[in-house]
């Protein structure tokens, strides 16, 4: 293939914009805050099933504080009743009987009340802890709306850098004959690397350096041929930098 040294150095120039934009591509699926905000939201996941525990532990607590509390309104149901009875009786048998079950139900009632302090002391605890977990899990929340942030910010950067890029891709890629660029597309796609600067006898997509034969061929073939990397296949640009004349 024969093009103009001036339009193989347009490849140059390609390739450095190619360059940059695999650069963007690299850094938008490497960005620190996608590591950390994945990492933050483990932790938050993590966090979430100590929360249910922690919540279920005070549900249990509270469930069996009212049952405690509902045992009692009964005993004192019951002790108001007995007592308004014995007001009431004549019967010296009734009141005998009333005042027995009185004793026993006020006894019933201390050790509900004793129970009561009990599962009340648990309450309190298992609401300390509960609240401790969500203040947690309050921070990491606030934590992951700031790695989101700087995250969307690193985005933006990069979707600005990137249509940079390529604005100035679409400008020079048109100026380039078609040969030559469908050339090059397929060279980048196929290696990553469309065209090189050729200098001191080494090709700038692969570093190798060609001796012998092939050195020779590259110093005798005319300015205009589109020469390619016998290792990489790369299109060797050949300049004033290349040190062949």
């Amino acid at each position: 293939m024969k093009s103009s040294l001036a339009e193989q150095k347009k490849l140059l120039e390609l390739q450095t914009i190619d360059s940059g934009l695999a650069r963007v591509a690299h850094r938008e699926r490497s960005l620190p805050e996608t590591a950390e905000y994945s990492q933050v939201s483990a932790e938050r996941t993590a966090l979430s099933g100590r929360l249910a525990s922690e919540l279920g532990v005070l549900e249990d607590a509270k469930t069996e504080l009212g049952r405690l509390e509902s045992d009692a309104a009964v005993v004192d149901a019951r002790i108001a009743r007995d007592t308004d009875r014995v007001n009431h009786s004549s019967s010296v048998k009734d009141v005998t009987a009333l005042e027995t079950e009185l004793e026993s139900l006020h006894r019933r009632k201390n050790n509900l009340e004793d129970m009561e302090l009990v599962v009340m002391e648990r309450v309190e605890q298992a609401e300390a802890q509960l609240a401790a977990t969500r203040s947690i899990d309050e921070a990491l929340q606030e934590k992951l709306a700031d790695i989101a942030a700087r995250r969307k910010a690193a985005l933006d950067s990069l979707s600005q850098e990137r249509a940079t890029f390529t604005a100035k891709r679409g400008m020079l890629q048109d100026s380039v004959a078609a040969d030559l660029l469908s050339l090059y597309e397929k060279v980048r796609i196929r290696g990553g690397t469309g065209a090189a600067l050729f200098r001191a006898g080494t090709c700038g997509a692969c570093t190798i350096s060609l001796t012998g034969n092939e050195l020779q061929k590259i110093r005798a073939a005319e300015i205009d041929e589109v020469l390619q990397c016998p290792e990489c296949s790369a299109i060797m640009v050949r300049t004033e930098e290349s040190g062949l004349w």
